[in-house]
């Protein structure tokens, strides 16, 4: 038998074990998908940092730089901090959260004006250049 012979029926075989399997369909999306923000709902982006508070407060503030965003202010939460700037239109809020010692979560939204529309993609960036800062891809 030929391999073009073969290829239709494991690939049938394939999509019928993972039939119903939303789990091994999120996975594979997920890491097709490349992104660098662990997780994004709502146009909110999370990411955890295997590094303590300070440090991420440090390449946040890094990343707003290397973006040309100014931060407008900082005030503490309950376990962290939250940092607030501003981007055109966009009102960006960043709360750091002390998980553990040396782990630090954080959390991203940037709002236009009226605060409904949410700019994911914004959000995202700023993570993205937040772990950019610590000299990870």
């Amino acid at each position: 038998m030929t391999t073009k012979l073969l290829f239709p029926p494991l690939v049938l075989i394939g999509l019928l074990a993972t039939a119903g399997c939303a789990g091994v369909a999120l996975t594979a999306a997920g890491v097709g998908g490349g992104v660098a923000a662990s997780h994004q709902m709502g146009g909110l982006a999370y990411r955890t940092f295997t590094e303590p508070l300070p440090r991420v407060r440090a390449a946040v503030l890094a990343a707003l730089k290397r973006m040309a965003i100014k931060p407008e202010g900082t005030e503490k939460i309950e376990l962290g901090e939250k940092i607030t700037a501003r981007a055109g239109d966009r009102n960006i809020e960043i709360e750091l959260e002390a998980l553990t010692p040396n782990t630090t979560r954080m959390r991203a939204v940037a709002r236009k004006d009226g605060g409904v529309i949410v700019d994911s993609a914004t959000a995202v960036e700023i993570i993205n250049q937040t772990e950019r800062s610590f000299g990870r891809s």
